[in-house]
C-alpha cells in the first residue's frame, strides 16, 4: 500500500512548523465531528470516522519530532515527499554538524507526479462525490416533506433544478430552485453559479433561488461582498437569489428578502426532519 502524504491530508507544507500542523488538524477534524454529520446518513458517518482517523493518525505522526523524522525518510525513499523536507537523524549536541541536503533540481525540470499525492487527490474527488451525493439526497427529501410543488428539470452545471408545479387557476409564486455543492465555497464560486443561474428564467421574468452549498466556506464577510457585486451587475428580468450554505450543519447565510420557500427549506434541512 503507498504510503499516504500526511502533510498533504492536512493541507500543510512539508517543513510546516508544529504549531501550523496543530492548527491545520484542529480545523481538518472540526469538519468530520460526529455532530456536523449526523443528518447525512450511516454512510457518510461511516466515511467521515475514517477520514477523522486518517487525520489523527496524520496528527500522530507528524507532532511528535522522532516519528516525523522517520516517517520524512520514509516518505522520501518512496517518491512521496522532495529530499530537501526529510529530516536527518536526531543530533546527540548541539555542536553537531547539519545535514548536507541534496541541490534542488533545475528550475525547468518538471516537477514529478507522486503516487501519494496522486492517491490523495483521487481520495479527496471521491470524498466530494459522496458528499455531493448524500447532500443532493438530503435535498430532495426535503423538498418532498415541505411539499413545495417542484418538478426536476436539469440544467447544466448545477446538481438540482427544479420548477414550480403550475397550478389550476394560480400562477405558483414560487422561484425556480437551483442547487449547486462544491467543495470550496468562496468569491470565485459565488460568482460563477451567479453567472449560470442567471441564464435561466431571470431573462423571462422568472425569479430564481440559487443554493450553493459546500462543506468549506469562506468568511462570510467575503461572500456577501460578492453577492453584493454580483446583484448590482444583474440586469432587469427576474430576482436572482442566492444563499450559501455550510452543507456539513446546514446553516445558511440567509437574505433578509430570500424567498419563504428557501427558508423552510433549509429550516428543515437544518433540523435533520
Amino acid at each position: 500500500m503507498p504510503l499516504k502524504n500526511y502533510y498533504t491530508l492536512l493541507e500543510v507544507a512539508a517543513g510546516a512548523p508544529l504549531d501550523e500542523i496543530k492548527k491545520a488538524f484542529r480545523q481538518q477534524i472540526a469538519r468530520y465531528h460526529p455532530d456536523k454529520v449526523q443528518h447525512l446518513g450511516k454512510e457518510f458517518q461511516s466515511m467521515a470516522a475514517d477520514r477523522a482517523a486518517e487525520l489523527t493518525e496524520a496528527y500522530r505522526i507528524l507532532s511528535d519530532e522522532g516519528r516525523r523524522a522517520e516517517y520524512d525518510r520514509a516518505a522520501a525513499a518512496a517518491g512521496g515527499l522532495p529530499a530537501t523536507h526529510v529530516a536527518g537523524p536526531p543530533s546527540s549536541g548541539s555542536s553537531a554538524e547539519p545535514s548536507v541536503q541534496p541541490a534542488p533540481a533545475p528550475a525547468s525540470e518538471p516537477a514529478r507526479d507522486t503516487s501519494t499525492t496522486g492517491q490523495f487527490t483521487r481520495e479527496r474527488a471521491s470524498r466530494d462525490v459522496f458528499v455531493r451525493k448524500a447532500t443532493m439526497t438530503r435535498l430532495r427529501q426535503a423538498l418532498e416533506a415541505v411539499g413545495g410543488g417542484y418538478d426536476e428539470s436539469p440544467v447544466p452545471g448545477f446538481d438540482i433544478a427544479c420548477v414550480p408545479k403550475s397550478k389550476l387557476f394560480a400562477r405558483n409564486k414560487n422561484p425556480r430552485l437551483l442547487g449547486r455543492f462544491i467543495s470550496r465555497l468562496d468569491r470565485e464560486a459565488v460568482a460563477d453559479a451567479w453567472q449560470e443561474a442567471a441564464k435561466w428564467g431571470v431573462p423571462a421574468g422568472d425569479d430564481v433561488c440559487v443554493l450553493l452549498m459546500g462543506t468549506s466556506l469562506a468568511p462570510a464577510r467575503e461572500l456577501a461582498a460578492e453577492i453584493s457585486d454580483q446583484r448590482r451587475k444583474q440586469r432587469k428580468g427576474g430576482k436572482l437569489t442566492l444563499i450559501p450554505v455550510d452543507a456539513s450543519v446546514w446553516d445558511a447565510h440567509m437574505p433578509f428578502d430570500a424567498p419563504e420557500v428557501a427558508k423552510t427549506l433549509l429550516a428543515r434541512l437544518k433540523s435533520g426532519g
